[in-house]
């Protein structure tokens, strides 16, 4: 599917066929994840799949969207708190790889080239952030196979870690049911492009 109507027909899917997904679709869709840009390379995302009927059904009690269930996997998208300590070796992997040649970069002024990220709220939006650009390779891949899937952010992230046996590092960021659509949803409203523009200067 080319790539515009894979932006334009995707729709958050809340209501799945009880239909199976292969082992090689799940691959393609973390490989769709895999190769997602992040800041400084790092890399955070984790992923734990639930596939079973029994991790389905336990991570339906962990939010009020009970239509998870349903879904052929349930990819619990995470991010690797302790990525932030291997900055200085992501950054090396660009330089070494030509990230930066030729390319106009002024990193004198301190002022605007550096950026404390120095609490563990700050660490875990700054990689939520990139978390979600995976996220989105996901949904974006899960059309482009015919599938549908919803991001969910809303659910209880102790109750998945305990549940999951996740360590103080890995950050639940979103539950995304993916499967076998069962409906056709209609184009949600957008705004125009007009009220989105700030202003071209």
């Amino acid at each position: 599917m080319e790539l515009s109507e894979v932006i334009a027909s995707r729709r958050s899917i809340r209501k799945f066929r009880q239909e199976d997904i292969s082992a090689d679709t799940v691959h393609l869709l973390l490989e769709a994840a895999r190769l997602a840009p992040s800041g400084s390379n790092l890399q955070p995302w984790r992923f734990v799949i639930a596939q079973s009927p029994a991790a389905k059904e336990a991570l339906g009690r962990c939010t009020p969207y009970k239509f998870i269930v349903k879904a052929a996997a349930i990819f619990v998208c995470c991010a690797d708190l302790t990525v932030m300590t291997t900055r200085e070796l992501r950054m090396g992997e660009l330089v070494q790889e030509g990230a930066f040649t030729g390319v106009d970069i002024d990193m004198n002024d301190t002022s605007i080239t550096t950026i404390p990220i120095v609490n563990t709220e700050e660490i875990k939006a700054y990689l939520s952030m990139n978390v979600a650009i995976a996220v989105e390779h996901i949904a974006l891949k899960a059309v482009d196979l015919g599938l549908g899937s919803c991001w969910l952010a809303r659910f209880d992230r102790n109750k998945v870690k305990e549940y999951l046996a996740l360590n103080e590092n890995i950050h639940p960021v979103v539950l995304m049911p993916v499967g076998h659509p069962d409906q056709s949803p209609k184009a949600r409203p957008r705004l125009a492009l007009d009220k989105l523009t700030l202003k071209t200067i």
